[in-house]
């Protein structure tokens, strides 16, 4: 590890920014790792892992301490919970760092930061923790399988309800446990500029690992890159980031030829691009989104595409823009949601989001469908997406627009893949489960305005 930098500093540091402050987790350490480019592969992984272990298993942690602290988690000093956090992950789930190396190293840590009345205390805890982690009682999934679950995978009660209501409870276990594991980088290629065998070529070239996805044959799983923006194929603009799920939502919306498309939630713009492409240089795609940082950073992907037919814009989705009114072949509404469908690349989400926040979210979603369903011509499409898992924002949402919108739900299955075919698809929506599907959560339904 780096003696210039103290890896454990950092990601006590960020644990801080995302546990207290409220900041998101991939973009703080997006930040951070773009600050510490210069670190060693090594050295940037730690830091890496350390950081997402932690938050993904953040409320098994607090059980595993609180076995071994009289003092409850949510009542100790936040630095010193979040030391703890972080020591607890490294001595359960990393044997290539050595017990007394955690644990002296949090007790410095916290002397540092002024807690010197707490070493004793961290130090015992850590020890007891090292010693005594194998004889820990865990919940029995026959006795309490809430608890269970919510231990096992670090998700909170109340989330768990809702899915096991929905799905059952071994649906909602696959769920969780694919919310666990390690995925690589789902990438989108732009055919246009180069063949998938190119693509392929120049990746294995920086010796990535790249392997096909099942579902679309333009879908590529990449992995062992160290830093994106040094991937040739990225740079040149023939992949862009982008989830099977979300390519699938392009898919849906199947735009012709000359159409004219309008994303009114767009960032970070993968969507608008894909329909952009999927139109040949033809139509025209206005993407836009309420942050005039992300409308740049959308504009900035737009001129590295070299891509003719689509241009970013800053709006708001909530306030009518009067002109628009009938203009678009294909709205886009990839509404602002609870997230719950991504949570394995956004460990954070489950602990940020209530069920107050949720239902807030769910007005914001019908205040932005109120508005942008007038701009879909008659025979136009809607695509209504989410990219969160149950019923609340997604299909209570198609019956209450339904109920008050001219519009009616169409099948999807002429234009996703045969395995996907289901009973809902057939009646216009899917709702994508990790774990149960082979990509993110997420929610997709094709809606047809009437004809006046």
């Amino acid at each position: 590890m780096s003696s210039v930098v103290n890896l454990r500093e950092v990601i006590l540091g960020i644990l801080m920014e995302i546990t207290e402050d409220g900041a998101y987790s991939h973009v703080v350490l997006r930040e951070v790792l773009d600050k510490y480019q210069y670190l060693p592969k090594r050295d940037r992984a730690f830091i890496s892992r350390v950081t997402e272990g932690t938050l993904e298993n953040m409320l098994l942690l607090d059980f595993v301490i609180e076995s071994f602290s009289k003092v409850p988690v949510y009542n100790m000093k936040p630095l010193i919970r979040n030391l703890l956090r972080m020591s607890v992950y490294q001595l359960r789930y990393m044997d290539s760092v050595p017990d007394s190396a955690v644990c002296n190293e949090a007790v410095k840590i916290a002397a540092r930061h002024g807690f010197y009345n707490l070493k004793g205390f961290v130090n015992g805890v850590l020890r007891t923790a090292a010693r005594e982690m194998d004889r820990i009682v865990w919940p029995d999934p026959a006795e309490d399988p809430e608890k269970y679950l919510s231990v096992t995978y670090s998700m909170p009660v109340w989330i768990l309800r809702k899915w096991m209501g929905q799905f059952g409870v071994a649906a909602t276990e696959k769920i969780c446990r694919s919310f666990m594991e390690e995925k690589g980088t789902f990438v989108r290629c732009d055919l246009r500029r180069a063949s998938k065998e190119e693509i392929i070529e120049s990746l294995q070239a920086q010796e990535i690992e790249v392997k096909e996805h099942p579902y679309l044959d333009y879908a590529l799983e990449i992995r062992g890159y160290n830093y994106l923006q040094a991937v040739n194929a990225f740079r040149d603009g023939w992949i862009q980031v982008q989830d099977v799920s979300s390519m699938l939502a392009g898919e849906a919306a199947a735009p012709n030829w000359g159409d004219t498309c309008i994303d009114v939630c767009a960032a970070p713009g993968g969507k608008s691009m894909h329909l952009a492409q999927k139109l040949q240089g033809s139509g025209y795609v206005e993407a836009r989104d309420i942050s005039e940082r992300k409308v740049k950073l959308m504009q900035e992907m737009i001129e590295r595409s070299g891509a003719i037919n689509i241009r970013a814009k800053v709006q708001d989705a909530t306030i009518a823009v009067p002109g628009d009114r009938g203009k678009a072949d294909i709205v886009l509404a990839d509404v602002p949601c609870s997230g719950l469908g991504v949570i394995g690349k956004k460990q954070d989400i489950k602990y940020k989001i209530t069920q107050a926040k949720q239902d807030e979210i769910i007005r914001l979603q019908r205040k932005i469908l109120h508005v942008v369903n007038e701009y879909v011509k008659p025979g136009g499409v809607l695509i209504y997406s989410t990219c969160t898992i149950g019923a609340d924002e997604n299909q209570n949402n198609l019956k209450w627009f339904l109920n008050y919108f001219p519009f009616r739900l169409e099948s999807i299955d002429p234009y996703i893949p045969a395995q996907l075919h289901s009973a809902t698809t057939k009646g216009g929506y899917i709702q994508l489960l990790p774990g149960i599907h082979q990509c993110d959560g997420f929610f997709i339904a094709r809606l047809r305005r009437m004809e006046e």
